[in-house]
């Protein structure tokens, strides 16, 4: 199984992006990872809300293949602990799926299309976190769902 972590809107912190490239190279030993920026839509000032949505949500979905399982990070979803978390995702490649990709949507959230097409969500905390930050924290759990999953010492209960 492949997971890719899905992002609208670069990251502009240097040290963010470092931090980043820290999890990705060690969960290099656990899975096929991909972090793929969609680039923010141009001219949004002409663009409501519901808009710039619809816009995102159509980037999207060319990214997605017919046979891709998406999980949102969205403020509604379902709240996991790490362990949890490790066992969703044992889950998933368990379910013989060949590809999990995870998607952290633009500042107004997703468009029904983007709703439509998920199969789950998940709420990282009932807390905002700025959307480069959530890129970290996503990282770093996925490989700490790793670590879990192979009894590794990284996480500590």
């Amino acid at each position: 199984m492949t997971i890719k972590l899905l992002a609208v809107g670069k990251t502009d912190h240097k040290a963010l992006q470092a931090l980043i490239s820290i999890y990705e190279k060690r969960l290099s030993h656990y899975i096929k990872f991909e972090l793929e920026v969609i680039p923010d839509v141009k001219n949004v000032k002409n663009l409501s809300e519901e808009q710039q949505k619809i816009r995102e949500g159509e980037l999207v979905l060319k990214k997605l293949g017919p046979m891709d399982s998406l999980i949102l990070f969205d403020e509604k979803g379902k709240q996991y602990s790490s362990v949890e978390f490790a066992t969703f995702l044992q889950k998933k490649m368990n379910s013989g799926i060949k590809r999990l990709v995870f998607l952290i949507g633009g500042p107004y959230g997703f468009s029904e299309a983007i709703y439509n097409t998920a199969e789950g969500k998940i709420s990282l905390s009932p807390m905002t976190f700025s959307h480069q930050m959530v890129r970290l924290f996503i990282t770093e759990q996925i490989y700490r769902a790793f670590t879990i999953l192979k009894n590794e010492p990284y996480h500590h209960k």
